[in-house]
């Protein structure tokens, strides 16, 4: 039987989404894009790499942070 990670899936559809070219998108494609990233980040987050992904984030943003002072 074949099982799919539905994160994996969700990161390719949004792989696919972003190769697409520009055009103008109508207020229900942007929010089926909203919608699609925000599940897919909370699918992600409680990963270990999400955790790798958020000290990545935190080390960047201190780094910002302490050259702005």
């Amino acid at each position: 039987m074949l099982t799919i990670n539905v994160a994996v899936l969700l990161g390719v559809i949004v792989f696919v989404r972003l190769r697409r070219p520009v055009e103008p998108r109508t207020r229900l494609d942007q929010a089926f894009g909203i919608t699609v990233i925000l599940v897919l980040g909370l699918l992600l987050a409680p990963t270990a790499f999400g955790h790798s992904v958020l000290g990545a984030v935190k080390q960047l943003v201190e780094g910002i942070a302490r050259a702005s002072h």
